[in-house]
């Protein structure tokens, strides 16, 4: 439990959701057992659903891990979408390459190696939906820097932005969480304040916001 929700309303939900597929279902058991954060049940369905409103045809993603988030949107996009995902971690890359490799969305994924700050600079692409999912204390600047890149009428979709309540009160708070708390408590002000854009706050998961360019 994240502590954004009560436990019954997530486990109600949860019990609602259907069943991923058997690579998806496998990743999640690994992510349980070894302790590798992944997008939770509700914000994959969520996620799920933008992606089939959306319709996106280029991802960026900043923050792969095992390649999980990469490969459900692979899934739930056409077969024209491609995906740019960014991690720099080298042991978290051997995973992403290893599981997405036994996919048929492999010619889809792109998997970029380094800081997500430095990365952000190089890149000459442009994307209609961005998911962010990294360091959660660099969002305004991870932010700031992915929207050169969003074409207008794109999102940006930001994961755990609540972090486990401690961002909505400081009754919550750990104290050596402060610093991360304080830059999500403002990157929220500022995504709902920056013109040109609309964003709200979704209180699934560990929180999400998504955040969208006006045309």
């Amino acid at each position: 439990m994240n502590q954004i929700n009560e436990e019954y309303i997530e486990d109600y939900i949860r019990g609602l959701l259907p069943d991923n597929n058997l690579h998806l279902k496998i990743m999640e058991k690994y992510a349980e057992e070894n302790h590798v954060p992944i997008v939770q049940p509700e914000v994959a369905q969520f996620l799920k659903v933008l992606l089939k409103l959306k319709k996106p045809k280029n991802i960026l993603e900043v923050g792969t891990a095992i390649g999980y988030s990469a490969i459900l949107m692979a899934e739930y996009t056409g077969e024209h979408c491609n995906i740019t995902t960014i991690e720099r971690r080298n042991d978290m890359i051997k995973l992403a390459e290893e599981n997405i490799s036994n996919t048929i969305y492999k010619s889809r994924i792109k998997i970029l190696e380094g800081d997500a700050e430095e990365v952000l600079l190089t890149l000459d692409g442009k994307y209609d939906f961005i998911f962010l999912d990294a360091a959660k204390g660099q969002y305004i600047d991870f932010f700031n820097k992915c929207i050169k890149y969003l074409e207008p009428g794109g999102v940006i979709v930001s994961d755990n932005v609540l972090y486990k309540g401690m961002v909505a009160t400081d009754a919550l708070v750990i104290r050596r969480k402060k610093t991360i708390v304080k830059r999500l408590r403002q990157f929220l002000q500022y995504i709902n304040e920056i013109e040109c854009y609309t964003s709200s706050i979704i209180p699934i998961g560990d929180g999400v916001a998504i955040t969208y360019r006006e045309e």
